[in-house]
């Protein structure tokens, strides 16, 4: 008797599978070194996987498909409510086993190693500007305590920071000056690492069609479309512009009871950072309309007046979420349409 369905428990080191027969009997409940795990999936025929969609997941599931078998990924929290009693990896790979069977599951894509390369990148740019953000706070705050302000702006603190290196430093202690030379220096390297990541992006970016063609849509720009493509990769795994946006996070919560119907805010379900990028980007669109409305779109003129600027920009951001669906499922570039 041989396991059509296995449930893995990813970990470091030691791993858990969970196989069961096509009645459901288990075949096997055991744990396996890293070391193993790739011999021990080799022997099995080819079944079924279930998987947490965690770290390593992407990468494991590469391998195994690459086996013959098939690798279905899934939210952590969709898992959860399998689990019968207590916590062990045992009982965590049976939950796994099970719930990858249920047909109303919702599994995640598994990522090519392109797709995670340029992630890579965005997830490293986003920690270092956060970085920059923490330094040039700490910055001004530790110059404050001396009298001394810069203006404000990015910028200008940049430019600061530059004077200081090139041996500039305002009257203040020695212990305080070597402190503020230090973070100045790191706050240069940091700055520099992100505008190296923005070059590599923005190279990516001109040879991928799909990014090019997300770019044709107002307020997308090479950071926001590279990111989009290295998340979702296709259109096909979404079966509409509505689903890519719940996906994102961008669509109301639905609180209905007894038949009356109620929308709260957005969800801030599913990806994080695209969110972000959408709705930043949508900012830009606001203060555009508002500075130049005889060229703005007629839509977002409308939304405006009947709704504030946060509630239409999210409204906005939606919106241009179904537009990137459709500009990647038919292949072609937004061209928006002409106002009567």
């Amino acid at each position: 008797m041989h396991a059509t369905t296995i449930g893995l428990d990813l970990a470091k080191n030691n791993f858990q599978v969970h196989g069961v027969a096509d009645d459901g009997s288990v075949v096997f409940n055991r744990s396996l070194r890293r070391a193993q795990l790739l011999t021990f999936f080799q022997s099995q025929q080819p079944c079924l996987v279930g998987m947490e969609a965690c770290a390593t997941s992407h990468y494991w599931a590469r391998e195994l498909t690459a086996l013959g078998h098939e690798v279905r990924l899934m939210p952590p929290n969709y898992v959860k409510p399998y689990v019968k009693r207590g916590k062990s990896d045992a009982a965590d790979a049976e939950a796994i086993c099970e719930a990858v069977t249920r047909p109303s599951m919702r599994t995640v894509p598994v990522k090519s190693v392109s797709q995670q390369s340029l992630l890579c990148q965005h997830r490293a740019r986003e920690l270092l500007v956060g970085q920059r953000t923490q330094l040039s706070n700490s910055i001004r705050g530790l110059l404050g305590e001396f009298g001394e302000t810069i203006r404000s702006g990015a910028g200008h603190l940049r430019d600061f920071a530059q004077s200081i290196k090139n041996g500039s430093m305002p009257d203040l202690p020695a212990a305080a000056r070597h402190v503020i030379s230090a973070l100045c220096d790191q706050l240069i390297n940091i700055h520099n690492a992100i505008l190296l990541l923005d070059r590599q992006i923005y190279a990516a970016g001109r040879t991928d069609h799909r990014i090019r063609l997300l770019r044709s849509i107002p307020g997308i720009g090479p950071i926001t479309a590279s990111a989009i493509v290295a998340t979702i990769g296709s259109a096909d795994t979404f079966k509409s512009g509505r689903d890519l946006a719940a996906w994102i996070g961008l669509t109301p919560i639905n609180k209905s009871s007894g038949g009356k119907e109620r929308l709260g805010g957005i969800s801030k379900k599913g990806d994080r950072y695209l969110r972000k990028l959408l709705v930043v980007g949508m900012t830009s669109r606001i203060a555009a309309a508002r500075a130049h409305p005889e060229r703005a779109d007629p839509w977002i003129t409308n939304i405006l007046q009947r709704k504030p600027a946060r509630v239409a920009t999210v409204a906005i951001a939606n919106k241009t979420a179904r537009i990137v669906w459709a500009v990647l499922s038919r292949d072609e570039p937004y061209l928006a349409r002409a106002s009567a």
